[in-house]
């Protein structure tokens, strides 16, 4: 990566948000949090993301909602957002690519290849 890539984790849980800032920016990565989607819809236009990792599951909005706002956004439709959940029943996985999602990673996240599978989006994304 010659270019630093900002994620913005969109996580209502603080200790899920440490976690993931600690092990992302350890591979480089500049990191920006949102705990809400109030705070999300704020910060896109602040830090400008290349990728944005979605809770699925929030007190507010939910991650499906605020994806669908995030891609109606001007400027913001090509920006890759992975769903990030709990939500690993049959068909959750379609419903969060319904929603808009580029993609999704279960939790509990394996932090020893989550850095490989963002790049693989941000690659994917570069390559649209």
């Amino acid at each position: 990566m010659t270019e630093k890539s900002i994620i913005l984790y969109v996580e209502d849980n603080h200790d899920n948000r440490n976690l993931i800032r600690r092990v992302l920016e350890a591979e480089g990565y500049i990191m920006a949090e949102a705990a809400n989607a109030e705070d999300a819809l704020r910060k896109i236009h602040s830090v400008r993301p290349n990728l944005i990792l979605m809770d699925i599951n929030m007190p507010d909005m939910d991650g499906y909602a605020l994806t669908a706002r995030i891609k109606a956004t001007p400027g913001f439709a090509n920006v890759p957002i992975v769903a990030v959940t709990a939500n690993v029943m049959r068909g959750d996985r379609e419903k969060s690519l319904e929603a808009g999602c580029d993609g999704y990673i279960q939790k509990p996240i394996d932090i020893d290849t989550l850095s490989q599978q963002i790049d693989r989006f941000l690659a994917r994304q570069s390559n649209d």
